[in-house]
């Protein structure tokens, strides 16, 4: 398909009532088609992956058509660079967060980008680590322990960031990674706790509500019945 047949699809379905309701969540209602997320998916089947198509997409600038973009983007073409231009270009948390989940994490610079993106003062940018985190907590089944433990101290350093799409990743983050089997569940928790020593603003908030999931009667009898 070409870009200018998308853009039709696009037109078509598109809701103003929905655009309106967008821009209250800071996305510019003269770049957004109102397209609600499943209904792109299904655009996205009909297309299939397409990476000079997904830049088309990214570059035409609209919210829908980028979030389409990580749709169809064949993870094996995509280049640290260009990981690194979408991502200083996210807008809202839902392009950071739909990046992160369609296309990112399956490329091999996923968790390089990881330590890349953590301690960078740009708010979208510092998320990406962290929805990262998260998302490959539940993803990447292969991975061993180690590999999020070692990324504690990460977590530790986005603990005290106060601005809301930060601290709600690290939130994530902890959480994903404390679901993940009970090993990780108990140093989870411990985690948790080490951060509320450090009292911060942030950080207290992140820990206890992290730590009423993380302890639970449905986390622990998750565990407990495997």
């Amino acid at each position: 398909m070409q870009l200018d047949e998308i853009l039709e699809i696009l037109e078509k379905e598109g809701n103003p009532d929905d655009v309106k309701g967008m821009a209250r969540f800071g996305i510019n209602p003269d770049k957004a088609y109102g397209i609600r997320v499943p209904v792109l998916r299904k655009i996205a089947k009909t297309i299939g992956k397409d990476h000079e198509l997904a830049l088309e997409l990214w570059n035409y600038g609209y919210h829908d058509t980028k979030l389409l973009a990580t749709m169809i983007d064949d993870p094996e073409k995509v280049t640290s660079e260009q990981i690194n231009e979408w991502t200083y270009s996210f807008e809202t948390w839902d392009q950071c967060d739909q990046a992160c989940s369609n296309l990112f994490r399956k490329t091999r610079y996923a968790y390089p980008k990881i330590h890349e993106f953590y301690d960078k003062e740009e708010e979208f940018v510092k998320r990406t680590a962290y929805s990262l985190i998260a998302i490959l907590a539940v993803h990447d089944k292969k991975a061993c322990d180690d590999v999020f433990i070692n990324l504690f101290p990460i977590i530790i350093s986005g603990s005290s960031d106060e601005r809301n799409f930060v601290k709600k990743a690290v939130n994530w983050s902890l959480r994903q990674i404390g679901k993940r089997n009970n090993a990780l569940n108990q140093k989870s928790i411990l985690l948790a706790e080490e951060i509320l020593k450090l009292d911060t603003k942030s950080g207290n908030w992140i820990a206890r509500d992290a730590l009423r999931e993380l302890k639970s009667e449905k986390v622990q009898k998750k565990f407990k019945d495997k």
